[in-house]
């Protein structure tokens, strides 16, 4: 049964890719509502209780004055059978209706709706631009995500097993106090208005002060995840101090903003508790006065007192959930900035799947720039023709990795359009793009997975035998089988650390080089793609490169320029623009930037005789 309640809600149910609403309301009620019965169940029942609890204080009244009445023992008993029994169902029903509350909030709403808003989250986030993650901390983001479901899913719950609650229990005591004699609710209609401005008084403050204090912990997240990531840095330039005092910056804001929203905690505390006073006393003295009256019953003042004892009890309670709901909507308004950022490059809605038949490559009159700033790129045109291979070369800030970001439809033109085999990259899924382009980039990081998950991430469905054959193509078989991780896991099923840090340079470009063996893909991109590796493994993984260019369109970028010499065309780039096109041998004979380049290489890192071939 339990395990049936458990899978009311399917955190997995939706495949949902759009944007998530910016506002408030509507980023709630899109969660909600894909819960929302449930939720109404938990809310009916939660009223019910209340309600309840309320009659149970009239039952305990009437029952004092019935044995103030009753001649003996036995006539009580005789005479009050009925009264008995309807109070020993409601006392029954409460607990009952209680577990019924507590197993549907538990164990289907607190699990399952909360990774449910992290998984729908997660997904919109993973397919933000690469500038959003450039710009941003990853430990931040992935802080907002976590949070944001959780705070919302605190939020939903506290309305409902507080806030309702106790809305429903005072409204039913108000009837009560009421149909007993009007002037007996008037201390807690008072009380009740005062409330209220007290809550109207808080809530917004403890909202954007909670807030603050979600920001400053998620700013101070980012900078010790910052630090942590880049460990090896922070070492090799013994600045551990200065990471002290990076952190230190982080925890006093920290420190700063929480100090802000407890101050406003203890002031509703205080609130609280002379607000409280004031019921428990104006209720007990206008009842004992109606009784002196002779308008009251025993029983009615002792039911008054007891509602009112209830409700300032509940007084502090509710004002503590509610400030936490607030609390929670601040965090939730907080992340929203960051989940519900609109995707700077967005697949259109006609978009198509691309085909590869040639692998022709066009930019055409292309533009490009980074926010408002100078233009990285202008009006550039370039043919790469199907199955030829061509080397970007240019010094540092040039444009050429600029120019495969935007292949790779990792930025948006400003202006002109690319094309692959006369269709339009802009017009065509991103997906789908990427599919067909393989890329090694110089700085290689790995997921914090296995050997065997890293090299089958460029062709999933990929065997084993597939996996390790491009292993050895890109000469990693033989340092992989020696591999063996702090939980004693070896070889290919041996972990790699964050981002691959247990791997050197070469073993991380080798692993890279596998994964894009495996991917086989009509289009390849290789920046720097042997600058980590020794001239010996270069020498040996070189030739098994050549043999993986073979009938495919290739981009190759490097800074040595031996190692892209013998490529079929150079393209020379100089701030956004191509300075120079031709071979390596024409380029040389012409004395430009190439020729110039070259010459301070002096042959690069190649042997003489390779120089000469070369050339």
């Amino acid at each position: 049964m339990v395990r049936w309640i458990e899978q009311l809600i399917n955190p997995f149910g939706s495949d949902r890719l759009d944007q998530p609403p910016g506002s408030l309301g509507a980023f709630f009620w899109r969660y909600v509502s894909q819960a929302w019965g449930l939720l109404a169940i938990a809310m009916t029942t939660a009223a019910l209780i209340a309600v309840i609890n309320t009659a149970l204080f009239v039952y305990v009244g009437v029952l004092i004055d019935r044995t103030q009445q009753a001649a003996s023992p036995a006539a009580f008993f005789t005479e009050n059978a009925d009264l008995l029994l309807w109070m020993l169902f409601l006392l029954a029903a409460a607990p009952t209706l209680d577990i019924v509350h507590v197993v549907l909030t538990n164990q289907a709403v607190v699990p399952a709706f909360t990774n449910l808003i992290r998984w729908q989250n997660h997904r919109y986030v993973l397919r933000q631009s690469l500038s959003f993650y450039q710009n941003d901390f990853a430990g931040r983001i992935a802080n907002k995500v976590m949070q944001a479901g959780l705070a919302l899913r605190r939020a939903v719950l506290d309305v409902i097993n507080a806030v309702w609650y106790v809305t429903v229990f005072v409204f039913s005591a108000l009837l009560v106090l009421a149909e007993a004699d009007w002037r007996l609710a008037l201390p807690a209609i008072g009380w009740l208005i005062v409330y209220g401005f007290a809550l109207r008084y808080f809530i917004p403050r403890v909202k954007v002060r909670s807030a603050a204090s979600s920001e400053a912990y998620s700013r101070l997240l980012g900078r010790v995840v910052d630090s942590y990531t880049n460990i090896l840095t922070v070492k090799l330039f013994s600045h551990a101090s200065r990471e002290d005092d990076y952190a230190r910056a982080g925890i006093a804001e920290q420190n700063e903003r929480t100090a802000d929203l407890m101050r406003s905690m203890s002031g509703i505390s205080a609130t609280v508790g002379i607000l409280a006073a004031v019921l428990l006393g104006g209720t007990a003295a206008m009842a004992l006065w109606l009784w002196s009256q002779q308008v009251l019953t025993v029983g009615a003042v002792a039911a008054a007192i007891g509602l009112a004892m209830r409700i300032t009890n509940m007084s502090h309670w509710i004002m503590f959930v509610t400030t936490g709901v607030s609390e929670n909507v601040g965090v939730v308004q907080d992340s929203i900035g960051v989940i519900a950022r609109p995707h700077a490059v967005v697949d259109r809605p006609e978009a198509t799947e691309l085909r590869v038949d040639r692998g022709e490559v066009r930019y055409e009159g292309i533009g490009f720039h980074y926010g408002e700033g100078t233009p990285v790129i202008e009006d550039l045109s370039l043919t790469i023709a199907a199955g030829e291979k061509v080397g970007l070369v240019g010094r540092s800030g040039a444009g050429k990795s600029t120019l495969v970001q935007l292949l790779l439809r990792f930025h948006d033109l400003a202006a002109g359009r690319i094309l692959i085999d006369d269709q339009d990259i802009a017009g065509v899924s991103q997906e789908s793009l990427r599919h067909q382009i393989g890329m090694v980039t110089q700085d290689t990081s790995l997921l914090h997975r296995s050997v065997i998950d890293n090299i089958r991430y460029g062709h999933p469905g990929a065997s084993l035998e597939q996996a390790i054959d491009a292993a050895r193509q890109a000469h990693a078989h033989d340092f992989i089988l020696g591999l063996e991780d702090g939980r004693g896991r070896r070889g290919y099923d041996a972990q790699v650390g964050e981002r691959g840090v247990k791997l050197s340079g070469g073993q991380r470009q080798r692993v890279a080089i596998a994964r894009v063996l495996l991917k086989n893909a009509p289009i390849l991109i290789l920046d720097e793609a042997t600058s980590a590796l020794d001239s010996e493994v270069e020498a040996a993984i070189q030739e098994q490169l050549f043999n993986l260019m073979a009938g495919k369109t290739v981009i190759a970028i490097a800074h040595r320029l031996s190692t892209i010499a013998a490529m079929d065309r150079l393209v020379i780039m100089d701030r956004g623009r191509i300075v120079e096109q031709g071979s390596h041998r024409e380029l040389l004979r012409r004395g430009g930037l190439y020729a110039d380049m070259w010459s301070r290489q002096a042959g690069g890192f190649l042997a003489k005789d390779e120089t000469v071939a070369a050339e």
